[in-house]
């Protein structure tokens, strides 16, 4: 890298130019854009995710009190508080949208051949939404409740390397399962997903696609048993049983047999229930692959934790949409940062780092790797291995 160059300036190095102009020119993006272009949007919204900026005014307020450094940040325009807001407000966010699911793709190669805890070779996913919570009087577009408003942001991760495959955001009144719909399911792939989704006319559309899904029961789950399997049962399992639905419309939507295999977790003293269509991986990893699903509810609450999702600069649609993806992109970049330098520290750390560093003018590598980390922000020593 070149250390005339700000550790900011380096890490857009990353950023594939031609990528974020191409997103740009497909929502005409710069159209009648004067001096503050979308590029320059990206920046001002990417160093407010990395240094933790509070509001407009706050981004407007240190960027203007590093005048001199904005050309050498890569930001040509001038920065007001005014001109960000209007940006946020007018320009789509399908432009970040686009942006971010380029990000993926790249990350998704770099950590393809990452282990997540299961020994399997095909794709695993993970399938939850989170809630944010936003005050309706001044986001009243964000319907949930009477009183209330909110987005939703269902997420489908991706175990390998937990990188977020899919990212859809609705307002907080969209039920989880819909968004099966809205998925293209990938052949062969394994989706793992709570009990929310237990509907069987998608979980069969999932099975149509060659796909295999991992899910919970209900209590008031009706089934016929076919014929057991033997199960050892000093590992948990306790069950492992070939079913058909019972009842006139379950039965119609899903007229399949399903896999139901009920195991005990010691640990938590608890009877778990679980539903797939795969006959093949043994009940253990079944329950070894739902237990994984787990790492989607870490990364939800990471990203609440390190980057700005949960407050935000606007109070449009367009401003939230666009806040929120631009946050995704930033740890997506990071993501890639870290995989590509082959850095060591987890990145909570690499974000710590950067946070205080944007300004300076020595190469990246040097100020990622040479660092002796001991704290990891608080975490769980449970929740530690998601982003190590």
């Amino acid at each position: 890298m070149n250390s005339g160059k700000t550790i900011f300036a380096q890490l857009m190095d990353f950023v594939p130019a031609y990528e974020f102009r191409k997103c740009v020119d497909r929502y005409s993006g710069n159209h009648k854009v004067i001096s503050f272009s979308c590029w320059d949007q990206y920046l001002c919204m990417a160093f407010a995710q990395l240094t933790y900026r509070e509001s407009l005014r706050d981004i407007q307020a240190c960027l203007r009190a590093t005048q001199s450094r904005l050309y050498h940040l890569g930001i040509r325009g001038k920065v007001a508080r005014n001109t960000l807001a209007n940006a946020n407000q007018n320009r789509a966010w399908r432009i970040y949208a686009d942006f971010a699911q380029v990000l993926i793709a790249t990350a998704r190669k770099l950590y393809a051949a990452d282990s997540f805890g299961v020994d399997l070779d095909q794709a695993v996913y993970a399938l939850d939404s989170t809630t944010i919570d936003l005050c309706l009087a001044l986001f009243p577009w964000a319907e949930f409740r009477k009183r209330k408003g909110a987005v939703k942001l269902h997420t489908l991760l991706d175990l390998h390397g937990n990188i977020p495959s899919v990212v859809i955001i609705t307002t907080g009144k969209i039920h989880d399962v819909n968004i099966l719909d809205q998925l293209i399911i990938e052949p062969g792939a394994i989706y793992i997903m709570d009990r929310g989704y237990l509907d069987f006319s998608r979980l069969h559309a999932i099975h149509q696609a060659a796909a295999f899904f991992v899910t919970r029961t209900k209590t008031n789950f009706n089934r016929k048993r076919l014929y057991s399997q033997p199960v050892d049962k000093s590992t948990g399992i306790q069950c492992d049983q070939i079913v058909v639905l019972k009842g006139y419309y379950a039965k119609k939507d899903y007229p399949e047999k399903l896999r139901r295999i009920r195991y005990f977790d010691s640990k938590n003293n608890k009877m778990l229930v679980f539903l797939t269509n795969n006959f093949v991986l043994p009940a253990i990893t079944i329950a070894d692959l739902y237990r994984c699903r787990w790492q989607v509810e870490l990364f939800f609450k990471w990203i609440k934790q390190h980057l700005r999702i949960k407050a935000f600069y606007g109070t449009t649609e367009n401003a939230v949409k666009t806040q929120i993806w631009i946050a995704i992109s930033v740890y997506v970049l990071v993501a890639i940062v870290k995989k590509t330098l082959n850095l060591s520290p987890s990145l909570y750390t690499i974000l710590q780092i950067l946070s205080v560093t944007l300004f300076e003018k020595y190469p990246i590598y040097q100020a990622l790797s040479n660092t002796i980390h001991t704290n990891q922000g608080g975490l769980l020593s449970n929740q530690a291995n998601l982003f190590d």
